[in-house]
């Protein structure tokens, strides 16, 4: 008899040995260290920070937070944590009531939208409820560095300088000299704790000459900060809670707010209270080190530095190892170096600052943007690459904040005359809106949870999976469902008021826009998918809705960005801000609403009369996603490299804005969506890696990428 399962065997043996091949033909270490950060004079807008997703700490070219105000208008030095918020009190009770705009939609239903106002009771209203709470700065780390003379030493007196973030290690490491001595400072983050720990070594330290110091401020209500106030030291207490020979426990207190900083060393060090919210470490010998840790109870036991320093380097190890990689070292184009270093420098900030608890703010956990608070439009920008990357796990962290905000979203729902749960536009860990002429009218925030729902499903297709988010998506979608409007046409219209992406257009006078349709047809339909997969009967107003919802407007062969502005193509004013009728087929998947051929004269046109200046750092990667979908590698590539201000990606990785905005990470999450789409593809692609030219310049390896929807 023949043996026929010898050659099967043989098969099998290959896949294996093709399979492994294949997963170990990136050298990630190689790949992660040829973007070491590495420089050599004082950047403000090159500061560096360590972290783990719900705490980050930034640092400036000293090695730690000495330098904190030279650094005020760049990429500010913060101290930050997904559980560190603070409000400052106000002597009245204020609720949406007090701010309410009553408005009627396009079928006379009056709805109460949260608006902002600046005098009388609605003005303080107003301030109370979008500044608190606000997110707080936990506390300055810095040396005081003296020179011979005894005078403390500026910023421009560190000389001889080499300062490295080493992303597969977590570690930075910051080297210079003070009048010729030299200093050398280790720090790393701990991956589990709020925590951070540091090496010095110097001959300053016997001299005297070099001591650590701790400041505390108070919490701030300014829009876009480093987030701390130092004029208000009346307001808050700092105050030792405990004490040992390597250690002190000091207690916060901000009025309603409350945490514990524990701060241990070793060798010999005098820890004193300098003045008011100051306090100092004075070391001896040649070199010691420290760890301090925030926590909101008292935590006296905190890794050494040994012990921080072992768990970071582990810690990222593992994180490159596992998940995705793409590797364009092998490509010829002169551009994919600086692609490269701007993915792996990506996966690094949104790793310390996107991937915690809660949805992160636009400038993560390094200064305080929009009071601090995060932005749930945004949020999709933030997380989607991690569920392409194969870290899906850094995507449900921040789930789990929906369902519990959920008793709120359905409170805001109801109050404005819907069914099911609204989700706000800017807001904090209560899932509280905040009074706003915008965001408290936009709407392409709702379909997301069903959007993350699905990513998490087309990996865990399990019955565990569907049970944990069903009420999410469910609820969701009551909302979806109902907030459309039927009109005497018979279709269902998204219509006024309300703001679309494009926030520019006024919600009174706006309907249809076109990737919001095109969002609600696609999440109602998901949402339906989910009923089935659990063995339950569809939703029939959820059907009704997907079946005869209003087409997307079309005009002299072109996509219209609303219903209601049909000359927008033809008015300067219009040209503006995000041109985000582009992401109908680019950030959603094909559907038989779209044409390509019309989306592909659209997307021309807006390449030919946009006013690039104005658009945002997301919106590069949405037109890349875009060109990708219509077959158009080389104008996916191009436009991840337009030559504009927003598109720049600084030293230490971030996305620049503007002098208000100095990192931007929608802009890092959204390259990390679109390169990996361009290379794994999306549901209905071919090749290997479709959203590449095909010429031979962009030989593009990658493993462990997952297809977009």
């Amino acid at each position: 008899m023949k043996n026929t399962s010898f050659p099967f065997l043989c098969v099998l043996i290959l896949l294996i040995c093709c399979e492994q091949k294949n997963e170990q033909s990136i050298d990630r270490k190689a790949l992660v260290t040829r973007h070491i950060v590495k420089l050599d004079q004082p950047d403000t807008l090159a500061s560096l920070s360590v972290g783990n997703g719900d705490f980050a700490f930034t640092v400036d070219v000293s090695g730690l937070q000495s330098f904190y105000k030279e650094y005020e208008k760049g990429v500010s030095l913060g101290t930050q944590s997904q559980w560190a918020w603070h409000s400052i009190p106000v002597e009245e009770h204020f609720t949406f009531e007090d701010v309410a705009q009553y408005d009627t939609s396009c079928t006379g239903q009056v709805i109460p939208f949260a608006v902002q106002h600046s005098e009388g009771r609605k003005g303080r209203a107003t301030h109370a409820l979008r500044t608190n709470p606000h997110r707080l700065h936990m506390g300055i780390i810095g040396l005081e560095l003296l020179k011979e003379n005894g005078e403390k030493a500026k910023l421009e007196d560190l000389k001889a300088i080499s300062q490295t973030l080493d992303p597969w290690t977590g570690k930075i490491e910051s080297t210079y000299e003070i009048e010729g001595v030299p200093v050398k400072v280790e720090l790393f983050g701990h991956q589990e704790e709020d925590a951070i720990a540091a090496n010095i070594i110097s001959p300053l330290i016997d001299k005297g000459r070099l001591k650590v110091f701790l400041k505390f401020p108070y919490g701030s209500d300014c829009h876009v900060c480093p987030g701390y106030d130092w004029e208000a030291e009346g307001k808050h207490q700092t105050t030792l809670e405990s004490e040992s020979d390597h250690g002190v426990v000091l207690r916060r207190t901000l009025d309603t707010t409350i945490y514990f900083t524990a701060v241990n060393w070793t060798g010999t060090v005098e820890m004193a209270e300098r003045s008011k919210h100051d306090w100092v470490l004075d070391p001896t010998g040649e070199s010691f080190s420290f760890s301090v840790g925030f926590a909101p109870t008292v935590n006296g036991s905190i890794p050494n530095y040994s012990q921080t320093a072992e768990n970071s380097i582990t810690s990222w190890k593992t994180f490159w190892e596992k998940g995705g990689a793409i590797d364009f070292s092998e490509c010829t184009d002169p551009r994919a170096f600086e692609l490269e270093r701007r993915v792996v420098l990506s996966q690094y900030l949104t790793k310390i600052q996107c991937a915690g608890e809660l949805p992160p703010q636009e400038t993560g956990l390094t200064m305080n943007s929009w009071y601090g608070k995060f932005h749930l439009e945004m949020h999709w920008w933030h997380v989607v690459h991690f569920a392409l990357w194969d870290r899906l796990s850094l995507l449900e962290r921040s789930m789990d904040w929906y369902e519990k905000v959920m008793p709120r979203a359905r409170e805001i729902a109801a109050w404005q005359g819907f069914d099911g749960v609204r989700w706000v536009k800017m807001t904090g860990p209560n899932g509280q809106g905040s009074p706003s002429g915008v965001g408290e009218y936009l709407v392409w925030q709702e379909p997301h949870p069903i959007y993350y729902a699905e990513l998490i499903y087309r990996q865990k297709q399990d019955q565990e999976t569907l049970e944990r988010y069903k009420d999410r998506v469910f609820q969701t979608a009551d909302f979806m469902a109902d907030y459309v409007q039927q009109q005497p046409d018979g279709f269902y219209h998204l219509c006024a008021p309300l703001k679309p992406a494009q926030e520019l257009f006024p919600a009174m006078e706006t309907n249809d826009p076109p990737f919001e349709l095109s969002y609600w047809h696609y999440a109602l339909s998901v949402a339906q998918k989910w009923r089935e997969r659990l063995g339950l009967e569809p939703r029939e107003k959820w059907q009704q809705v997907v079946d005869k919802l209003a087409p997307l407007a079309i005009k002299d062969g072109l996509y219209l960005p609303t219903a209601s502005h049909t000359t927008a193509y033809e008015d300067d004013f219009y040209r503006r801000d995000h041109p985000v009728v582009l992401g109908s087929l680019g950030m959603l998947p094909a559907s038989d609403r779209i044409d390509p051929g019309i989306m592909q004269a659209t997307y021309d046109e807006i390449q030919r009369s946009w006013q690039w200046q104005t658009t945002w750092g997301w919106d590069y990667p949405m037109l890349a996603m875009c060109a990708a979908r219509l077959g158009n590698p080389d104008q996916a590539v191009d436009a991840l490299f337009m030559d504009l201000q927003k598109n720049t990606y600084l030293p230490n990785g971030h996305n620049y804005q503007d002098d208000r905005l100095r990192i931007y990470l929608p802009g890092n999450g959204g390259l990390l969506t679109a390169v990996a789409m361009m290379a794994a593809g999306w549901d209905g692609s071919g090749g290997e890696t479709p959203g590449f030219p095909d010429d031979g310049t962009w030989a593009v390896k990658w493993e462990g990428l997952k297809r977009m929807p």
